[in-house]
């Protein structure tokens, strides 16, 4: 059974990469205090909680510029114990002016009441950090096919969308 991290206040947030565009590794980083938690995590799940994330922004009130903050770096060596396979978001909760974050650990449905999970609280200012770098670091990655929104690699990539006879 690995290992779940409960983090109420983190003091910052973050989406990195390992590797270059097309061999790239996704991660999720938190730390409170001392305590470093990193999870490995999909590309399209740092898409999709990005936009989750706007989402949620966009029926809370407005950040003052002064609240402006960056998500920072990945910080390395890089470790994760496991990898994301579900994610939730609280409501953002007043009393606290929070979101929870939850991970949860990819693992075999019949192991799901074994997965290890993940409690990250963030502020509204770490949301829309985290939202910005995960979409600079998502745009950052090989650009999509023009007919069928596939990766493409550098030397173009057998389109599913012409049955793969044409490559481009």
């Amino acid at each position: 059974m690995s290992e779940s991290f409960e983090l109420p206040s983190v003091d910052s947030i973050t989406f990195g990469t390992v590797g270059e565009p097309g061999q790239r590794v996704f991660y999720v980083q938190a730390r409170s205090g001392a305590t470093m938690v990193t999870i490995k995590a999909e590309k399209q799940q740092v898409s999709g909680l990005a936009a989750a994330l706007r989402a949620l922004l966009a029926d809370l009130p407005p950040l003052p510029d002064v609240l402006t903050i960056t998500a920072p770096e990945l910080v390395e060596p890089v470790e994760a114990p496991w990898a994301i396979g579900g994610i939730g978001l609280s409501a953002f909760e007043e009393v606290t002016q929070r979101v929870t974050l939850l991970l949860e650990e990819l693992v075999p449905e019949e192991e799901a009441a074994e997965a290890a999970s993940a409690r990250f609280g963030l502020t509204m200012p770490q949301m829309r950090a985290l939202a910005e770098r995960a979409e600079v670091l998502v745009a950052g990655g090989r650009p999509p096919c023009p007919l069928c929104g596939n990766p493409m690699n550098p030397d173009g990539h057998a389109c599913p969308k012409t049955n793969g006879h044409l490559s481009h």
